[in-house]
């Protein structure tokens, strides 16, 4: 018989919670192939097609598109070992499999499929006896109590009672739920385990909202399917021991006031929208730009220093390089080939803080990212090992992850992992900015616009082409000395490109 297997959204990259359902590429009832695409989704910066990593049939979708679904929530089923439709009737027979051979290894960042481990999940259907609700999509085939059961104990059972084994990272029995031997009607779903863990808890989010408010998880009860703890469980709980915490600490209570008081009516919901004007969704891109440089500003006491400088020689330098022939190099890979430059004579700047451990880990390679805007927002694309690439280099590349970013196929692979960022908001018409870092990172390097303007050049008033360099450095890896350092070296290989030649 075939075997109903539940495919959850996999880790799409670091950093990365959640996504949205822009286009499903496959329907109920196709036959999929292993690694086949399924759905494509739009993380929060780049648009991923996920693969199915089950050979089968399609037997339920879960979200519709422009649905937001966190990592680890239901994609869809697949009855593996099936070549056409499967039906729901209940009387399908043959036992279900406890191993999954129909999968491959290879997913996405994070997500194995290989030697999977499974368990048993029941799911009732609705029935005015108050019985748990069924899945809801497309109907697919329920199976019967394994062969020999009833002498024998359950797959997926305990040794005493015969009652479920329940994931307590993604779902927990409800409070009513009957024990023991499934129920006429009932559907059996082999699943893989996505991770371990000792409550019924999907999001990272909120895992991490519990933990930044003291909350416990294991005293709430969820209000999601399966007692699955969503996050505004997490929110009522806050703001339900906050009123706890106001109740206890108020000494006396108010004196009444001698007049009588009116208990106003409730504003309406739609009163209230339209009072606050136009409200606009914190999510994809905006989203995840809003929670990073929320936890940035919140993580990391951040400084920042900023210099003038006399670029006139560094263009000069770049058009003498673009004149001798050979591909063009950018104005963004000579700063970035400065950074590097940087970086080497300072490395406390490119590292991380590891708060658990209270260490700070310096980095041997140098990722750089650079900021680029593009129709869907702000991105950081990252450039591995940009220490060992040539200014040629540096321009191929740039030009290469610009492009795709503004094409929209950056993958999670282009966009994580950065050490270091250079931001070049001069393009904007900006001369200066104090730039939030790229949290986990220690430092980001701002450049403004480069523009004539009156300088003392050897002794003498002259116009030269001036740009404003601001560097925002987490001030728990260095202080302002070193800060400083690298910010006056980076401005003396800007005005005397020659300083550079020192260190290749």
């Amino acid at each position: 018989m075939a075997q109903v297997l539940e495919f959850r959204l996999p880790d799409l990259g670091e950093g990365l919670t959640e996504a949205e359902i822009v286009r499903w590429l496959v329907d109920v009832g196709d036959v999929v192939a292993i690694d086949q695409p399924v759905v494509e989704v739009e993380t929060a910066k780049a648009m991923v097609e996920v693969p199915c990593p089950y050979a089968g049939v399609v037997t339920a979708r879960f979200g519709d598109e422009g649905a937001e679904l966190p990592v680890g929530a239901p994609l869809l089923t697949v009855a593996v070992g099936a070549t056409e439709p499967v039906g729901g009737s209940a009387g399908a027979s043959g036992p279900a499999e406890s191993q999954v051979e129909e999968s491959s290894g290879n997913v996405l960042v994070g997500y194995g499929t290989g030697a999977p481990a499974a368990r048993r999940r029941r799911i009732r259907p609705s029935s005015p006896a108050g019985g748990r609700p069924a899945v809801s999509g497309a109907p697919v085939a329920s199976a019967p109590e394994p062969a020999g059961s009833a002498g024998g104990p359950v797959p997926g059972a305990s040794a005493a009672g015969r009652e479920p084994v329940w994931d307590s990272a993604v779902e927990s029995p409800a409070p009513d739920a009957p024990r023991g031997t499934p129920a006429q009607g009932d559907v059996v779903l082999e699943t893989v385990r996505p991770h371990d863990g000792p409550v019924a808890v999907i999001s990272p989010l909120v895992r991490r909202l519990a933990r930044d408010n003291g909350v416990d998880l294991r005293e709430l009860r969820g209000s999601g399917p399966d007692g699955l703890i969503l996050r505004v469980d997490v929110e009522h709980a806050v703001r339900a021991r906050a009123g706890a915490a106001e109740q206890h600490v108020a000494a006396e209570p108010p004196v009444q006031a001698p007049v009588a008081v009116t208990e106003a009516a409730p504003v309406p919901a739609t009163a209230r929208r339209a009072a606050g004007g136009e409200r606009i969704p914190l999510r994809g891109v905006r989203g995840a730009v809003a929670d990073k440089l929320s936890r940035s500003r919140r993580e990391i006491p951040d400084a920042t220093c900023w210099v003038d400088a006399d670029a006139t020689e560094l263009m000069a330098a770049r058009k003498a390089m673009n004149a001798a022939g050979g591909p063009k190099v950018s104005l963004l890979a000579l700063l970035a080939r400065i950074c590097t430059a940087a970086l080497a004579r300072h490395p406390e700047l490119n590292s991380t803080v590891d708060l658990e451990a209270r260490e700070i880990v310096r980095l041997p390679e140098v990722h750089l990212g650079f900021a680029a805007q593009t129709d869907r927002g702000l991105v950081v694309p990252v450039v591995r090992d940009a220490q060992d690439r040539t200014a040629e280099s540096l321009t191929e590349e740039f030009a290469r992850l610009t492009d795709k970013a503004r094409q929209g196929t950056l993958t999670p692979a282009d966009l994580t992992g950065g050490t270091f960022t250079l931001n070049n908001y001069g393009v904007f018409g900006v001369d200066g900015s104090t730039p939030i870092i790229n949290h986990p990172e220690a430092a980001m390097l701002g450049v403004g616009r480069i523009v004539p303007k009156p300088w003392v050049h050897e002794g003498q008033l002259a116009v030269r082409q001036v740009v404003q360099l601001s560097l925002t450095f987490d001030h728990r890896v260095c202080d302002g000395g070193t800060a400083g350092g690298f910010l006056r070296y980076v401005a003396d290989c800007v005005e005397q490109p020659a300083v550079l030649l020192r260190t290749l």
